[in-house]
């Protein structure tokens, strides 16, 4: 059986057909990208309840995109240009917490890496073109700006994709201190923290661009690869004999 990913999705309101309603929803590509890999996509609505049982179904965990966080979460009054989904917050930082706590392996990618360092205690930057001087990081919204990105000899992110690439990225906010447990991996040119990574756990990494978007898929296939173990791993210990005890 392929593994079963989970991608977090949206809440918000959408439109199709003659429809237009409150959806929770995901983009089509990381679905795509999850059955390229070999993986078996799963959309995961933002539900705060019954969160175990909602891991109980998956190997593996896609934090996706979207709106800001409430910077509530990391002690911080909102900027004027931050647009935040407090009901989607907190579902995914219950389900984040539980599914590390599994050491489920994670990809979290963009809003889903600001959120993996939000909960390691870490702040972001509520409006990067006010730090770095331009707008290159999301120059329209609804598309997608490319640029370089630059990673850390060693870590598994580089590991997987290079020490360079060329990235999709749509986002105007980026980590400013980066959360305890967690390394910075990957820059952009400006200095920006693209790319973070938990090097205590098997696979837990967050990139601030899109690689859902792109032609490359080795991420969504490393995280596959982490989840085919994490499977059968799990197979085995409900298989294992319960060890007698003294009375046996």
């Amino acid at each position: 059986m392929k593994p079963v990913i989970g991608i977090t999705s949206y809440a918000q309101e959408a439109a199709w057909g003659a429809w237009k309603q409150q959806a929770a929803l995901v983009p089509l590509s990381y679905v795509s990208s999850v059955e390229l890999a070999g993986g078996r996509p799963l959309v995961v609505p933002p539900v705060d309840d019954a969160v175990e049982e909602t891991l109980d179904a998956l190997d593996g965990l896609v934090l996706s995109g979207g709106a800001d966080i409430d910077p509530v979460h990391y002690g911080e009054d909102p900027h004027p240009a931050t647009s935040a989904q407090a009901h989607r917050d907190h579902a995914e930082l219950a389900l984040l917490e539980a599914a590390l706590a599994r050491e489920l392996p994670v990809l979290a990618i963009c809003r889903g890496m600001q959120m993996l360092n939000v909960l390691y205690r870490g702040t972001l930057h509520q409006h990067l073109p006010e730090l770095v001087g331009h707008d290159g990081h999301r120059e329209a919204r609804g598309t997608f700006s490319e640029h370089e990105v630059t990673l850390l000899e060693g870590s598994r992110t580089a590991a997987t994709i290079g020490q360079r690439a060329v990235v999709k990225s749509s986002h105007h906010q980026a980590p400013e201190r980066v959360g305890k447990g967690l390394d910075a991996v990957g820059w952009a040119e400006d200095g920006t923290v693209e790319a973070i990574e938990d090097p205590r756990r098997k696979f837990a990494v967050g990139v601030l661009w899109h690689p859902e978007e792109g032609e490359d898929k080795r991420l969504f296939e490393a995280l596959v690869e982490e989840a085919r173990g994490f499977r059968e791993a799990r197979a085995g210990r409900a298989g294992a004999p319960t060890r007698p005890g003294r009375g046996s």
